[in-house]
């Protein structure tokens, strides 16, 4: 043992705590002795958590690195209060450490009514942690094999180290929400808030208050003791602005002083705060198209644009969609307590086949009415899938009367005609979906007499 392991053994030990250090595989690695006392076991390291301390929950955080706090937890008919956290690592999750913050309840002669309140407020305390403060997901809940979404999974992981502005776009159902949850848990920020806020939900008259907080007797109905804004809740941690492209321009012009500042003040108040939020925005919406129509400020769309995520459609991942459509099978299935053993291949050749205007969200969607009518079946089948589903075909091209050159080119003029309609005519954002300069789509939609 060196000299670094010997001072962590010793600060370990002498803090006469309860804790323990688990690997990614939930193997204890290191535990506390005033720990092993507890338990009863002298030689727990190298041991599988769950063989150790009965009741345990650690060998989960350290697979989904999802943390827990103030968890009641019995062993050995002890009550005690636990909590959990994963260790994050260069955006991985590494392990896990659990700590014990009280035990022995039973000794302290609190009464059953006691104990079930103090259960229902730690409930209701986890509760709010998971609404207001908590992110759920991290890169390893984001599922795809295809190029595409790999390259852009790869990027986020590379941003999610460092403190700059991300903007993520996409189709709705694409997953932005799981992104920018995914980086905030694979940031050094993990472990502080991460809060969400739907820019196109709050009221113009509202706003202030509810993203900067309010003092005492600011209006009629204020709380005595005042209240957080959305940036104060979430300081030292990510705020997520979603639809940040339905943002009225008179709230934009308090959002990018805040973004410019750093420093908020709260309606009725003097003081002014400072705040460390790393902001992620997201949208479905061109924002570029938005500033050409004067609906949204280029100086705030600059400062949220340092780093740009744009999330691949589902139909521009179609080998993920076999992976995507089986996950979804089995969470739906364990939520809905319905057993089957898979899709059939007739099934997902319709999946595969079809467009997916709603992307994953949409495909989760009929993937839960299919398992909802499964009866005596096993498998999901096309008799499951809705009708429109059914309906597409796959495209086939005639390789006997056309050349290669005919069959590319008539490829080539299917994706153009989608993505200008998709963009609504909208040539410079097709040109950026695309990958093709300007000039570049205008020279094809000529060669391919596209033009109108």
């Amino acid at each position: 043992m060196n000299i670094d392991e010997e001072l962590l053994n010793f600060i370990f030990n002498s803090l006469e705590e309860c804790i323990v250090i688990v690997d990614e595989n939930g193997i204890v690695t290191m535990m506390s002795n005033g720990y092993k006392e507890f338990l009863g076991c002298t030689n727990p390291e190298g041991r599988h958590v769950t063989e150790v301390i009965p009741n345990t929950k650690l060998h989960i955080v350290a697979k989904t690195g999802l943390k827990e706090v103030g968890e009641l937890q019995e062993v050995n008919n002890h009550k005690m209060i636990s909590m959990r956290v994963p260790i994050i690592i260069n955006g991985k999750v590494a392990g896990a450490i659990g700590k014990v913050m009280f035990k022995d309840l039973n000794n302290f002669k609190i009464l059953s009514s006691k104990i079930s309140n103090l259960e229902k407020e730690l409930q209701y305390y986890k509760n709010e942690l998971d609404s207001e403060k908590k992110a759920k997901y991290n890169f390893n809940s984001l599922m795809g094999k295809s190029m595409k979404f790999k390259q852009v999974v790869n990027f986020a992981q590379r941003a999610a180290k460092g403190d700059s502005s991300i903007l993520i776009t996409g189709e709705s159902g694409t997953g932005k929400e799981l992104f920018a949850q995914a980086i905030h848990n694979g940031s050094k920020r993990a472990l502080k808030p991460f809060v969400k806020v739907n820019c196109a939900a709050i009221p113009a008259e509202l706003f202030e208050s509810e993203m900067f907080g309010y003092e005492e007797g600011a209006f009629t109905g204020a709380k005595k003791s005042g209240l957080k804004g959305k940036f104060e809740i979430a300081n030292g941690g990510t705020i997520l602005l979603d639809e940040i492209g339905d943002l009225p321009l008179s709230m934009q012009v308090k959002l990018l002083r805040v973004l410019q500042e750093r420093e908020i003040m709260r309606v009725g108040g003097s003081e002014v705060i400072n705040i460390n939020v790393r902001v992620i925005a997201a949208t479905n919406k061109s924002l570029q198209e938005l500033i050409d129509q004067g609906k949204f400020r280029e100086d705030l769309y600059y400062r949220l644009n340092v780093i740009h995520l744009n999330l691949p459609p589902l139909r521009e991942r179609i080998e993920d969609i076999d992976l995507l459509a089986d996950n979804l099978r089995v969470k739906l299935c364990n939520k809905y307590g319905i057993y089957s053993e898979g899709i059939s291949t007739e099934a997902l050749e319709h999946l595969k086949n079809y467009d997916w205007p709603g992307n994953v969200r949409q495909l989760e969607n009929v993937i839960e009415r299919a398992i909802n009518l499964l009866d005596t079946e096993l498998l999901i089948s096309s008799k499951h899938l809705p009708e429109k589903i059914i309906k597409t075909k796959s495209k086939k091209y005639n390789m006997d009367t056309n050349g290669l050159k005919d069959v590319v080119d008539e490829m080539e003029k299917e994706i153009i005609v989608s993505t200008l309609e998709k963009t609504k005519g909208n040539k410079n954002e097709a040109a950026k979906i695309l990958g093709l300069s300007r000039a570049g789509l205008y020279k094809k939609i000529k060669r391919l007499g596209l033009e109108q």
